[in-house]
């Protein structure tokens, strides 16, 4: 569905073979010959990514898009979160129903597992692109690249898997509804942050699809991304982001985070409930599983790994929808004292696999770090260097920088008249990282060039957040009659 047929026609030697009589190669597109397997009967399209993008509208129209139709079993705000803390430490379980019960847009960030059952029901065109799983708006965020440069992109892979596309781009544009009405937005503003966002994807994926090969690989610099999404009453905001991401780094947090013993050496200090200084067994068997993760990195980063020492771990809480798993942060010196620190999370299955539409049923990963890491790759234009994975206790976990001059735009606390150009750039931002693994040429073929998508999805978008809504106020009802224990404000 949606997907050219590979052709492999029969090899020739010699003059009966003649120039340009080269195998199709598994792994490449297929060559102009492959037309000539249609005279030996062989089936193949004969259309362009183009045009069966555009063929896919008969089948999905895009205006279907704006459908919500709930399932009549559809589980309960509650029950969805109590199913969803099993397997997580329990004392940390009221911190995250805490979290989430904060406001409708916190709900939203921590119950992706509700909005895919919610999707599962939804059209879809059958294209798969390897899908961050999460895309809220708060899941794009500054990072620094290895030279020091910040790069803005996706940020958050948790629940990564290959599935719909279309699932990104909706979760997106109901996440910006959530968040302008936060943020004291008036209805019309909120929706056309969306409408933005999904026009913004479409747009981008139409120039994606118009360039060379490499070169709509690595469109869209960072440093061109305002003008392209139009986002320039963002400017502001972005500049003093970056500021302060420049200063988030492992060495800002080490100097907070730490202090030293009596012989000088240091370690992190108890700040509870978020940090707590990892107990010697426990610290032990973190720090023993880095030598596992090495073997995941490129050997070339080895040389410097090994100019570090551990030096102390401990457990720290994270996120909203993460808090309970177990994740660690681990001190490393080199020889000048100067700290790196790893963040070693837990890598549960994405919350979206019972969900996925027939077609899109993943193998097994083999190892759910390994999903999380090569997944982040896949979508994002540079990477953390240091990405790998590992596993203590028979658990997998993710490994990657901590504090590596992360910054994030709060999209609840944007001004109205900036919401619409965070809703351009961050879709922007999702159309880059699908094209990534999904042919451009195809998605923007089903897109096309007028409105229909947008309007439809911004209206989806609308009708979801209201059901967000109803959602957060089940929760809250539930932790004020005491159904469900909660940890305000932590």
């Amino acid at each position: 569905m949606g997907e050219i047929d590979t052709v492999v026609p029969e090899q020739r030697t010699g003059a009966e073979g003649g120039r340009g009589r080269i195998p199709a190669i598994p792994g490449f597109a297929p060559g102009p010959h492959a037309a000539d397997a249609r005279t030996r009967g062989t089936k193949t399209t004969g259309s362009s990514p183009k045009a069966e993008g555009k063929a896919l509208r008969d089948r999905v129209p895009r205006g279907a898009h704006d459908s919500l139709l709930l399932a009549a079993d559809r589980p309960d705000a509650v029950a969805v979160v109590e199913e969803s803390n099993a397997g997580r430490v329990p004392e940390l379980t009221p911190i995250r129903v805490g979290r989430m019960a904060a406001g409708p847009f916190a709900f939203l960030r921590g119950s992706a597992a509700l909005m895919a059952h919610d999707l599962a029901g939804t059209p879809v065109t059958g294209v798969g692109a390897q899908i961050c799983g999460d895309a809220h708006a708060a899941n794009f965020g500054l990072y620094g690249d290895a030279r020091g440069s910040l790069v803005i992109d996706l940020n958050d892979f948790d629940e990564t898997v290959t599935g719909p596309w279309e699932w990104d781009v909706k979760r997106l544009a109901a996440s910006l509804v959530l968040a302008g009405r936060e943020a004291g937005a008036d209805e019309h503003t909120c929706r056309a942050a969306a409408f933005d966002a999904v026009g913004a994807y479409r747009r981008t994926m139409r120039l994606l699809a118009r360039l060379p090969a490499l070169d709509a690989w690595n469109a869209i610099a960072d440093e061109q991304l305002v003008s392209h999404a139009d986002a320039h009453d963002l400017l502001g905001t972005l500049e003093r982001v970056s500021e302060k991401a420049r200063n988030n780094t492992s060495a800002r947090f080490a100097g907070k985070a730490t202090g030293r013993d009596k012989d000088g050496n240091r370690h992190f200090v108890d700040a509870l409930p978020v940090l707590r200084r990892a107990a010697d067994a426990e610290a032990g068997e973190v720090a023993a599983s880095l030598e596992q993760y090495l073997h995941t990195l490129p050997e070339d980063l080895l040389p410097l790994l090994a100019r570090y020492a551990v030096h102390d771990v401990a457990f720290r809480v994270v996120g909203i929808g993460s808090v309970g798993t177990r994740s660690y942060v681990v001190l490393l010196l080199d020889h000048r004292g100067e700290p790196l620190v790893l963040q070693i999370k837990e890598a549960r299955p994405s919350v979206l696999l019972p969900h996925l539409p027939k077609g899109f049923q993943a193998p097994d990963p083999g190892h759910e770090g390994r999903r999380v890491v090569l997944g982040q790759k896949r979508m994002q234009v540079v990477s953390d260097i240091l990405l790998g994975w590992t596993t203590i206790s028979e658990r997998p976990y993710q490994v990657r920088q901590f504090r590596n001059r992360k910054g994030s735009v709060d999209p609840a606390a944007l001004a109205p008249g900036e919401l619409d150009d965070y809703g351009r750039m961050t879709g922007a931002l999702l159309a880059r990282s699908h094209a990534h693994s999904a042919d451009p040429r195809l998605i923007a073929g089903y897109c096309g060039k007028n409105e229909e998508f947008d309007n439809a999805v911004a209206a989806f978008a609308v009708t979801y957040a209201d059901r967000t809504e109803a959602d957060h106020a089940t929760l809250a009802a539930a932790v004020r009659s005491g159904r469900i224990a909660a940890e305000l404000g932590v």
